[in-house]
C-alpha cells in the first residue's frame, strides 16, 4: 500500500482552494447593503483567522506529522470524549458544506447554462456528478486531489487578481459607499458583517488534517497554513475594496455576480465571461478539496477505536475509501435535498450550522493549545505567549460561535450530543 505524499505548493492550495469557494463571488452583493463598514468586518475576521491558523501552525509543529487535526488537538488535552465531539461536528460539517459548495457549482454554471435555472432534475444531476467525480479522484490518493488542486487555485486566483489588479486603474473614491448605509448603529451592524465573512475563512486547518501524507510536516504544514491563510485575506479584502470603487452600491446590491459585472466594465463581455467561468472553477477545487478532508476525519478516529474500524480501510493508493464514499453518500442525499421545493430555506440553516460545528473545534483547539504548554512544562516565557494567542483564539472563537444565533446554538448541541451514544457504543465495544 503507497502512502502518498504532497510537499509546499499542493498543501497551500488545499488551504487556499478550500477556503475561497464560490462565496467569495457573490458575498459582497450581500455585504454593500451594509456600507464600506463590510471591509471592517472583513479585517475583523481576518485577524481572527491568521490568529487561529498560527495556533494550528504551532500545534502541527509540536505533534509532528501526526494526523487530525482539530481532533488530534483537542484529543491530546482534553480525552478521547471531547476528541471525539469535535471531530463527530466537524465530520458532519464538513459533508453539509460538501453539498453547499456542489450547489455553489451548479449556481455558478447557470450563468452558461440557464436551464439549471428552472430544471431541478439536470440541477440535481450536474451536481451529483460533480461530487462522485471528485470521490473517484480522492480515491487515486491525496496526489491526484492534490494536483488538482493546484490547478484549480491557480485558475481561481487569477481573474480575482485581474480584477483586482485592472480595477485600481478605474477605482473613484466618490463610487465608495458611505460607512454604514443602514438605520441601524455602527455597533449592530458590526457583528452582522463580521459573521457574515466568516464563513469564508473556514479551512485554515485543512492541511493538519491528513498530515500523514504531507512531506516534511513539521516545516510545511505551519508555512502552508500561515501562507494560504494570508493570501486569501489579500484577495477577500482588496477585492471586496476594488468592487466598492467601481461598481455602484445599487448595482453590487442587485447582482448575482459582482465580480463578472466589473469584468465587463474593465474589459468588455468576453472578460465577464472569463470571471463568471473563475467563480465555477474556484467552487470546483473547492468541493475537490473538502471531500479529500471529509474523508480523513472518521479514519482517524477508526485508528483511535473511536469509531467503526471499517471507517480506516484503505485501498492501494492509501485511500480511506469506505469514509470518502459514505461520506459522499451523505453529501449526495442533503445536496438533492436542497432542490426540493420547500427545504432550501432549511438548507440555508444548515450553512449557518455548519460554520458553527467549525467554530466550536476552533474553540477547543484555542484552549488545548494552552493547556497543553502548561501540563508540558514549557519555558514561563512560551506558556506566557501561547497563553495570550490562546486566550485571543479562544475570545474570538466564542464571540463568532455567538454571533451565529440562538437557533444555530442550540441545533448545533443537539447534532453534537447526538454523538454521544456513538461514542459510548465504541467504547463499550472496544
Amino acid at each position: 500500500m503507497k502512502n502518498q505524499k504532497i510537499g509546499l505548493l499542493a498543501a497551500t492550495s488545499l488551504i487556499v482552494g478550500n477556503m475561497i469557494g464560490a462565496g467569495i463571488f457573490v458575498l459582497p452583493a450581500s455585504l454593500a447593503k451594509y456600507g464600506g463598514i463590510s471591509i471592517l468586518g472583513w479585517i475583523f475576521t481576518a485577524s481572527g483567522a491568521l490568529i487561529l491558523a498560527k495556533i494550528f501552525s504551532n500545534f502541527s509543529k509540536i505533534l509532528k506529522g501526526q494526523s487530525g487535526g482539530p481532533y488530534l488537538y483537542s484529543k491530546v488535552v482534553f480525552g478521547d470524549f471531547i476528541g471525539f465531539l469535535v471531530a463527530w461536528g466537524y465530520w458532519i460539517s464538513c459533508w453539509i458544506n460538501n453539498a453547499a459548495i456542489a450547489v455553489a457549482i451548479v449556481s455558478a454554471l447557470s450563468f452558461f447554462f440557464p436551464v439549471l435555472i428552472t430544471n431541478s432534475f439536470y440541477a440535481t444531476l450536474i451536481g451529483l456528478i460533480f461530487i462522485w467525480f471528485f470521490t473517484w479522484t480522492s480515491s487515486k490518493g491525496i496526489k491526484s486531489s492534490g494536483n488538482i488542486q493546484i490547478f484549480t487555485t491557480i485558475a481561481k486566483i487569477i481573474p480575482l487578481l485581474f480584477i483586482i489588479i485592472a480595477g485600481l486603474f478605474l477605482f473613484d473614491y466618490n463610487t465608495f459607499p458611505s460607512f454604514n448605509i443602514t438605520d441601524k448603529s455602527n455597533f449592530e451592524i458590526f457583528p452582522i458583517v463580521s459573521v457574515m465573512t466568516l464563513y469564508a475563512f473556514l479551512g485554515i486547518e485543512c492541511a493538519t488534517i491528513p498530515a500523514n501524507n504531507i512531506k516534511n510536516p513539521s516545516e510545511t504544514i505551519p508555512t502552508a497554513t500561515m501562507l494560504g491563510t494570508v493570501i486569501s485575506t489579500l484577495i477577500y479584502i482588496l477585492g471586496t475594496v476594488v468592487l466598492f470603487g467601481i461598481l455602484p452600491n445599487e448595482t453590487i446590491i442587485n447582482s448575482p455576480a459582482p465580480f463578472a459585472e466589473a469584468g465587463e466594465i474593465i474589459g468588455g463581455k468576453y472578460t465577464g465571461y472569463l470571471v463568471s467561468a473563475g467563480a465555477a472553477i474556484s467552487a470546483i477545487g473547492a468541493l475537490n478539496g473538502w471531500i479529500l478532508i471529509t474523508s480523513y476525519m472518521p479514519m482517524s478516529m477508526a485508528n483511535d477505536k473511536l469509531f467503526p474500524k471499517i471507517f480506516k480501510n484503505k485501498n492501494k493508493k492509501g485511500s480511506p475509501v469506505f469514509s470518502l464514499v459514505f461520506g459522499s453518500i451523505l453529501t449526495s442525499i442533503v445536496m438533492t435535498m436542497n432542490f426540493s421545493e420547500g427545504l432550501v430555506s432549511r438548507f440555508e440553516f444548515l450553512i449557518l450550522l455548519t460554520t458553527l460545528s467549525t467554530l466550536v473545534p476552533y474553540l477547543f483547539v484555542s484552549a488545548s493549545y494552552m493547556l497543553y504548554h502548561i501540563e508540558n512544562k514549557f519555558l514561563k516565557t512560551t506558556i506566557f505567549k501561547s497563553s495570550i494567542l490562546a486566550i485571543l483564539g479562544s475570545v474570538y472563537s466564542l464571540w463568532a460561535i455567538f454571533g451565529t444565533g440562538i437557533e444555530s446554538i442550540f441545533y448545533g448541541s443537539i447534532l453534537l450530543l447526538i454523538g454521544v451514544p456513538f461514542y459510548y457504543i465504541m467504547k463499550i465495544k472496544n
